[in-house]
């Protein structure tokens, strides 16, 4: 019998829950809500420039028709690639392939050596930032925190110059200002070797976001334009709440926020054709009992399979949630919240998925759940591999060789594929030696035990930043702090 050599293809597991048709109607109405009810841009040059391109413009209130929508989303590239700033290695950000890292803001910190809640501090940038350097299922770096210990309105800076010290891994950096903006793009600079440098071989993304309902205000607007023009990869996606800032309807909340997102679509594009943009955000419901935003609603997942289908259907990366909780600390609600929304991200096929590791709602970061979601991405992607077909996975010759009634333990094929098989870091194995020697311990003791270990062997290491760069940014910071550009 001759050898048939097309049966092995690239694939996935992935899952859909809108038909073409749905996502068609999702997609006009989104166009109709943008030409017809518009949205309010608050940056005059920002109008002018969609004014010139044939929006109309009443005030601060702009109609963007469809044609124009269209032919933005003609000129983003398909690809982008984010490189680790040391050469190491690299993020492809492309339809089909899914990164998991933290988010940001967090204003507390569950202290993952004394198990406290205290306020986020300048040190945790980078304790976190060596920690996502370790954990494999990482594919980028946030910090899972807002800073409290500097100068008001330079937390971003400080956040993101801790963060490019102690991790090489690719950032996802935001900022409250074009000051701050700018300012990250300095360090980014230095550490890359240049502009030129840094524009060849992007090391970060800037995280920005317009304002809820169909609105972006003049600091969004600015640092997406200075973002297009300057090369710098960026995200611009609206954090949305279900029935409070978009409709209650998943529908109505779908085609709200990528209305939003488009707003960024076209600005980019017209500031600078061929710019890198990622639509999505961060969705879910508004808890009515307690007033505050879900991270572990089932809705999360929902609304984020539902924007990740909408975003490919159009031909965009697109920034979801997952591995997150509305648990105040690391129990059983807070594993199964963030691994069911984990394992739903990666079915929907997320490009860029963020917020491991808050609990919460968004109030506070746990490394320990980071390293517990770390745990659970691998589990997932051995899932949504799904069932290898080859010539030699049907084990045709195993299959006659150990014949009716036979053993496939000593069989080479059964060696040869034992280490395809899944393998846990944190999980115990069901042998009950393992069971009778960590009876003693808890899942969330191996979780806390496995966190500080983590934490301690990367204490001591040390990224090899360039001693030009080091300089750059303690110059850079020290000029914030005295208050000049």
């Amino acid at each position: 019998m001759g050898t048939r050599t097309n049966l092995t293809e690239e694939q996935y597991v992935q899952f859909s829950f809108l038909s073409e048709g749905q996502k068609r109607l999702i997609f006009s109405e989104v166009l109709e809500i943008l030409q017809y009810t518009g949205a309010k841009i608050h940056h005059e040059r920002a109008r002018h420039l969609l004014k010139d391109n044939g929006c109309t413009v009443h005030g601060d209130r702009v109609y963007i028709p469809s044609q124009l929508v269209r032919a933005a989303l003609r000129t983003i590239p398909p690809v982008t690639t984010i490189h680790r700033w040391d050469g190491s290695g690299k993020l492809r950000v492309e339809i089909g392939r899914t990164h998991f890292g933290p988010g940001p803001t967090c204003p507390n910190l569950i202290d993952p050596f004394d198990g406290t809640r205290r306020a986020y501090v300048k040190s945790d940038a980078g304790m976190v930032a060596r920690l996502c350097e370790a954990l494999p299922e990482i594919g980028f770096v946030m910090s899972l925190g807002s800073i409290s210990d500097v100068r008001a309105g330079l937390e971003d800076v400080h956040e993101f110059a801790e963060m490019i010290q102690n991790s090489s891994k690719p950032i996802i950096a935001w900022g409250h200002s074009i000051q701050g903006c700018k300012a990250i793009h300095a360090i980014a600079q230095a550490v890359s070797g240049g502009e030129e440098a840094l524009r060849h071989r992007p090391s970060y993304i800037f995280y920005n976001e317009p304002i809820s309902p169909l609105s972006t205000d003049f600091q969004a607007t600015d640092k997406l334009m200075y973002c297009a023009e300057n090369g710098i990869p960026q995200i611009f996606a609206p954090a949305n709440s279900a029935g409070a800032t978009v409709p209650a309807t998943h529908a109505g909340h779908l085609v709200v926020t990528l209305a939003e997102s488009l707003l960024g679509v076209v600005l980019s594009q017209l500031a600078m054709p061929g710019a890198c943009i990622i639509i999505g955000g961060t969705q879910s419901i508004l808890d009515m009992h307690h007033g505050t935003f879900s991270y572990g609603a089932p809705e999360l997942s929902i609304l984020s399979a539902g924007l990740a289908e909408l975003a490919e259907h159009i031909g965009l990366p697109v920034f979801t949630a997952a591995g997150c909780s509305d648990s105040k600390t690391l129990d059983e609600q807070a594993a199964l919240e963030s691994s069911l929304s984990i394992h739903s991200a990666l079915l929907s096929a997320g490009t860029l998925v963020h917020d491991l590791g808050f609990l919460e709602s968004g109030m506070t970061g746990s490394l320990e759940l980071l390293v517990l979601a770390d745990e659970g991405i691998s589990m997932a992607r051995h899932i949504v591999r799904g069932v290898d077909v080859t010539e030699d996975s049907l084990a045709e010759e195993a299959i006659r060789e150990a014949g009716p009634g036979g053993d496939y333990q000593g069989l080479e094929h059964t060696r040869s594929w034992r280490d395809t098989r899944w393998s846990a870091s944190l999980f115990l194995p069901g042998s009950s030696e393992a069971r009778d020697e960590s009876v003693h311990k808890s899942f969330e003791d191996r979780v806390r035990q496995r966190t500080q270990a983590m934490l301690s062997q990367q204490s001591g290491k040390q990224v090899a930043l360039p001693e030009s760069a080091a300089e750059a940014i303690q110059t850079i910071l020290e000029q914030l702090e005295a208050g000049r550009d």
